[in-house]
């Protein structure tokens, strides 16, 4: 997804996997326990290690520094790991994204003397953050524990789909107390608050709003806290200075201790419980439609002040989803892949109420029926691995949710396209493609049902027809973007390509042969910018002229690629990988460019401040989506075993079960879900195609409970760090003499067995294969 600049690139190397360590599977405790939420908190990984259930409205967590816009980067998901201290729990946050938002309803529990500025992290007391150390945090599934150093609290947290739990113990010689701070927010700048909202009710409790002009713009947020203890008192702030006509509200500064509402963009919150005893507990809802919407979520998930029966919900929750597959592998393998499983089942995260409430991308109220309406689309990310992920194991519930989200926000864009990039109803038009159209038709081909499929057709040939979005006009009627009028231009028009052929897909299954063979022309669109007389992708001039003077390292501003450079987008044409080898000149001429681009001498400072070029390994890269398939390449060419190579290479250099240990942003799922698909010994290189490549294992045993009922058990026989290429492959106890398999065969259950041998002896890769998919086929 979009990026700001400044990236470190660094990799990282998985511990070898040693004939005296132990194998270990979900069964040896339940699934949650193999869960660190800590991996990816570091560096690059961008994920935050809070409290959340599977695809959960509320993802509560807590913020270290929030930074002003341009030092943002590094603090996307509100976390990290290197940071000293908290500055409260918010509700919103994103899993591994490049860019952010939310951070919303951030409280911070206090114990003494109120301060109302965030304060020096480098002088404790400052402010009302607070010092935390590592050693007293505790992360799993559903749940998150901290000791706040500085006030002598233990904070808990839990939550369920739509509501924040907190528990938190306080020293009994200070008064108790909660902060809540609504100006801050993740990606902070001056006036990103439009407006909010703070109201003491009769009863106790608190309700407000908060609209934001972020990333999305005029987000709309409201909330509803309960207390376990009646309020001593509560004061009530506004810091940002206002016309003492602006509304007639109260000037800055003002300590509002005898109103129960104000209103403003500087809001602050401090709600006084005197000297407690037992642990406060702390129930926060969210809604995007009303306060009163969040108050009807609340006593519909959590009525009581259990906080303990709201945790152990949560990780049954998790166990059960966690449970979809079941790995038996060595220690730090075992923690990489529950982990990873762990967060592709963050996001799409529900965004409607009890009632099925939820703001659409017209920024109006509407009703879901018959589905849960699900947000945070970062769809450029997702439909490579992730949701391909979910088509297998949460076909039916997860992804026609999905898909009937897509098509209520087409029904409500005020452009009639579907999502590009969207969080919580709102549309950020970030990154390129029209990438909610591969995530259908690829649903479709594999017979999963539950939407109408003439009007997702329908929304897709829209979306890929409005011709003000991203140079679409040109494209159709050059046949690519021309870089001249855009600078993403090389990059935009292979993604456009694929997508197209998606399309063409999706109709040829529904007999619509005239759409059908309207898009299959247009997915031949990447050749366009194939300029076979260097064997690159390049940018193209207007007047049907490649740019010059070309270099296939550039990248960045007016590159004419998205986040990358020709040695990464060359190759991505998945639906035509052997019209690639064509215009090549043949697989050896694949292997070679394949080859140059791994092993090439790079200075990664030539990249520092590009987006999101991390994970290098040569030119390609990792951290970034358009490398993913790449290693699979192989295949297509006859050398499965090359392909076997650079996996090793892969999982060992960029993935380890350490804050760190994500070389690149998670995007939401879309790294883990490529290393899940990857240690199975398979990966969606085209979806669309209802084809898997064949890779190699990771993982000596591992069974994918399918949600027809069927178990699909994957073995690799032999598997050690010696052992790491495939001698043998049956499907079945068939043997496999394709470097691929179906999906149809996957979902019929049974036993993919992979037999693994040394480099020497894998004589599966010196067998004639069957490529994978192809439109020359």
């Amino acid at each position: 997804m979009r990026r700001l600049p400044g990236i470190v690139i660094k990799s990282f190397s998985l511990l070898v996997v040693l004939a005296c360590v132990p194998i270990l599977s979900a069964q040896t405790g339940s699934p949650s326990t193999m869960v660190d939420p800590m991996i990816g908190t570091g560096p690059d990984g961008h994920t935050f290690p809070g409290a959340t259930v599977p695809f959960g409205m509320v993802q509560l967590s807590p913020d270290t520094q929030i930074r002003s816009f341009r030092q943002s980067y590094k603090w996307a998901a509100g976390y990290r790991y290197e940071d000293t201290t908290i500055l409260g729990f918010s509700h919103t946050h994103f899993s591994g994204a490049g860019h952010s938002d939310l951070g919303d309803v951030l409280l911070q529990p206090i114990s003494g003397d109120v301060r109302l500025e965030p304060g020096d992290i480098d002088k404790p007391g400052s402010g009302y953050r607070s010092r935390f150390s590592h050693e007293s945090e505790k992360a799993a599934p559903g749940y998150y524990a901290v000791s706040l150093l500085d006030y002598g609290i233990q904070a808990e947290l839990t939550a369920t789909a739509r509501v924040g739990v907190h528990r938190y113990s306080y020293p009994s010689d200070k008064p108790a107390r909660v902060l809540m701070d609504l100006r801050s927010s993740i990606y902070n700048y001056p006036g990103k608050v439009l407006w909010s909202r703070i109201r003491v009710r009769p009863d106790g409790t608190v309700t407000g709003m908060r609209e934001t002009r972020g990333w999305a713009p005029g987000r709309q947020l409201y909330f509803a806290i309960r207390f376990s203890q009646p309020m001593k008192g509560h004061s009530l702030y506004d810091r940002e200075p206002l016309p003492v006509e602006y509304h007639g509200f109260r000037t800055p500064g003002t300590t509002a201790e005898d109103t129960q509402s104000i209103e403003g963009r500087g809001l602050i919150a401090s709600f006084d419980f005197g000297m407690v005893k037992e642990a406060l507990v702390v129930k926060v809802a969210i809604s995007p439609v009303s306060e009163d919407s969040a108050v009807a979520n609340m006593d519909a998930e959590v009525p009581a002040f259990d906080f303990d029966a709201v945790h152990k919900a949560a990780t049954s929750a998790w166990d059960r989803q966690l449970g979809l597959i079941d790995f038996k592998a060595e220690p730090a393998m075992l923690k990489n892949l529950y982990t990873a499983l762990y967060h592709s089942l963050l996001a799409p995260s529900l965004s409607m109420d009890v009632d099925g409430g939820y703001r659409g991308p017209d920024n109006q109220v509407h009703y879901a029926k018959g589905f849960r309406y699900v947000s945070s689309l970062s769809l450029w990310d997702t439909y490579r691995a992730e949701q391909p992920l979910m088509t297998l194991i949460e076909p039916e519930q997860r992804t026609s949710d999905l898909i009937q989200s897509l098509l209520a926000s087409q029904r409500e864009s005020p452009f009639g396209i579907l999502p590009i990039w969207q969080f919580q109803g709102i549309e950020a038009w970030c990154m390129i493609g029209y990438h909610a159209v591969p995530e259908i038709a690829d649903a479709y081909v594999k017979g999963i049902r539950g939407f109408d499929a003439d009007e997702a057709l329908k929304a897709m040939v829209a979306s890929a027809n409005y011709g003000p979005y991203g140079n679409l006009e040109e494209y159709k009627k050059l046949g690519y973007v021309p870089v001249d009028h855009d600078a993403e231009a090389a990059s935009k028009t292979v993604e456009y390509a694929f997508d197209d052929w998606t399309i063409a897909r999706m109709a040829q299954a529904m007999k619509r042969t005239d759409i059908a063979a309207t898009f299959d022309r247009r997915a031949a669109n990447w050749k366009n910018n194939f300029n076979a007389s260097d064997g690159f992708v390049e940018p193209r001039l207007a007047n049907g002229e490649f740019r010059k003077p070309f270099d296939p390292t550039r990248a960045g501003e007016d590159s004419g690629f998205t986040e990358g450079n020709a040695w990464q987008y060359s190759w991505y044409q998945p639906q035509d990988e052997q019209g690639l080898i064509q215009l090549l000149g043949g697989k050896q001429q694949l292997i070679a460019k394949l080859d140059a681009m791994f092993d090439a001498k790079v200075d990664p400072a030539k990249y520092a401040d590009v987006e999101d070029m991390a994970g290098m390994m040569g030119q390609y890269v990792h951290g970034n989506e358009p490398s993913h398939h790449l290693a699979y390449l192989y295949d297509y060419a006859g050398e499965p075993l090359r392909t076997q190579e650079r996996l090793r290479q892969i999982v060992e250099s960029q993935y380890r079960p350490t804050p760190d240990g994500l070389v690149g942003n998670d995007d939401l799922g879309q790294m883990s879900a490529w290393m899940i698909f990857t240690s199975l010994g398979f990966y969606p290189v085209a979806p669309g195609s209802n084809e898997y490549v064949i890779g190699r294992p990771f993982v000596s045993r591992a069974a994918l409970h399918l949600p027809n009922g069927k178990t699909l058990t994957v073995v690799a026989e032999n598997l050690s760090s010696s052992n790491a290429f495939i001698q043998s492959v049956t499907l079945n106890g068939k043997p496999l003499t394709r470097t691929f398999v179906r999906h149809e065969e996957l979902m019929r259950g049974g036993e993919l067995h992979f037999v693994m041998s040394s480099k020497a002896d894998a004589t599966w890769s010196t067998q004639p294969h069957e490529a994978p998919y192809s439109m020359t086929k």
